[in-house]
């Protein structure tokens, strides 16, 4: 019970990490650049700009909330993670998307700069590569330490873990074309600029989550061994999915040989590759990318 509630804790600290890492980047990267990180938290700064815009039309002094807007575009993703993904998974999703929203409201804008020379920080400011190339790695690494923790930071993510459960493959892809929308909103009303490097910002943070998350990445196994059947077990064990053997011989030797092959989450694979060695050091394995599995393929449950 006492590690139980230590990992609970962990995990909440992480994510509470997390959402800094988030907060900071959209007052920095985002703010610098005038990026739109995408899906919900995209629609919510277009939204914020927007009535920012009219609120300084007018004279007034008041700063539009990152936050509640935030808060209430996540209101129909949110009930889909209830309703189809997992209760604990939405709840701590819910956690980063008011805690990140918080934040970003609390951090003030330029919150990191006396912490860079001023050099170096004009030159972050007046180039919008570096600006959304960083930004987008941070972000992307951001929300893995959330997907990590099980957890989200809402908006299309939740529709994305849905579809990938379905599906049964990724599509972190499908966000990058729903985002052409908001970037074209954004690029009406504010200026190409932005909108044009979002794209970069947006691709490198889907490709820093496709490196540091692969729930739903497979990998097809084919090892060649004499131990099939402790080396099913393992597969087993370590992942839940089952294995087909199918009996070989060597071309150089003419040794009978057993050829165990299954598909797995690719972020098993690394502990699959290790119990294989320790069961048969003398194993041959060989590794290959799978686009898609159609069949019955055990996903882990969220919670």
């Amino acid at each position: 019970m006492k590690t139980k509630i230590q990992a609970e804790i962990t995990r909440y600290l992480v994510l509470a990490v997390a959402s800094a890492i988030m907060a900071l980047d959209y007052r920095t990267f985002v703010e610098w650049g005038e990026l739109y990180p995408g899906g919900a938290a995209g629609v919510a700064i277009l939204v914020q700009r927007v009535m920012q815009s009219i609120v300084d039309a007018f004279g007034g002094s008041y700063q539009v909330p990152f936050g509640p807007i935030n808060l209430i575009l996540n209101a129909i993703p949110v009930w889909i993670g209830f309703k189809y993904i997992g209760k604990r998974f939405t709840l701590q999703s819910l956690y980063v998307i008011f805690l990140s929203g918080f934040l970003t409201d609390l951090v003030p804008v330029d919150a990191i700069t006396s912490a860079i020379p001023a050099d170096d920080l004009a030159r972050l400011k007046s180039d919008p590569v570096i600006t959304s190339l960083f930004g987008g790695i941070v972000f992307g690494f951001a929300i893995s330490l959330c997907l990590r923790c099980n957890a989200t930071s809402g908006g299309l993510d939740f529709i994305a873990i849905y579809l990938s459960e379905k599906k049964g493959r990724e599509t972190w892809n499908l966000i990058l074309a729903f985002n052409a929308a908001i970037l074209l909103l954004g690029g009406f009303k504010f200026g190409w600029t932005g909108s044009l490097y979002s794209i970069v910002y947006q691709f490198v943070y889907l490709q820093v989550i496709h490196l540091m998350y692969r729930t739903y990445q497979y990998q097809t196994l084919l090892i060649v061994t004499t131990r099939a059947a402790k080396i099913c077990e393992a597969i087993y064990r370590i992942s839940h999915h089952g294995a087909t053997v199918m009996d070989a011989r060597g071309g150089f030797k003419g040794d009978a040989r057993q050829i165990v092959m299954s598909v797995v989450a690719a972020d098993d694979t690394p502990h699959i590759y290790t119990l294989c060695k320790g069961i048969d050091p003398d194993a041959f394995i060989d590794t290959i990318s799978t686009s898609r599995v159609i069949g019955r393929f055990y996903l882990r449950p969220r919670n």
